[in-house]
């Protein structure tokens, strides 16, 4: 084969690898468990597992927003128990984001691009303690104009979508 036809097929080859979709990330399903889902998502970085949640009450009401909560396995990253809170809007970060159960109440230390998270593990795996006994959990937060959210989360099958985010990770 000359040359030129190698390069051109070369060239071909390339040009329509380039074009084709590349599908780099597949999310999918583990398990529906009440009020929780479990979700698996594969990256070209590494497997991430999550539960996740919407809340099942919102005020105020009249400001609907895609809210949800969730807890996080990054293997690849050595990430456990990764809980993270996204409102449906940018927090103000001249207010503090909380999480309660009952009298518990826990304060997420990183707020940022409409995320709150929970900086030391040790107190992630406390609020995971309180969230598998517990029976609703409350996020309240403060929007850009310091108007207070407060997201009320069933925690009705949360510890079976938890346990399957953990094994599907592990």
């Amino acid at each position: 084969m000359s040359l030129i036809k190698r390069n051109i097929i070369v060239f071909l080859t390339f040009a329509f690898l380039t074009v084709l979709p590349v599908k780099a990330e597949e999310l999918k399903e583990v398990g529906k468990f009440k009020d929780w889902q479990t979700m698996v998502l594969v990256e070209s970085t590494g497997t991430v597992c999550f539960a996740q949640s919407s809340p099942v009450l919102q005020a105020p009401k009249s400001n609907k927003r895609d809210a949800r909560l969730f807890v996080t396995f990054r293997p690849g990253e050595k990430i456990t128990d990764e809980i993270s809170a996204s409102p449906g809007y940018e927090f103000n970060i001249n207010n503090s984001v909380t999480a309660s159960s009952g009298k518990k109440k826990i304060k997420f230390d990183i707020v940022q691009q409409g995320f709150a998270w929970i900086a030391d593990n040790k107190i992630e795996k406390k609020m995971i303690k309180m969230m598998k006994k517990g029976s609703r959990l409350m996020i309240t937060g403060y929007n850009q104009k310091g108007s207070q959210t407060i997201d009320h989360y069933s925690l009705l099958g949360f510890t079976k979508a938890y346990n399957a985010a953990k094994t599907a990770c592990s």
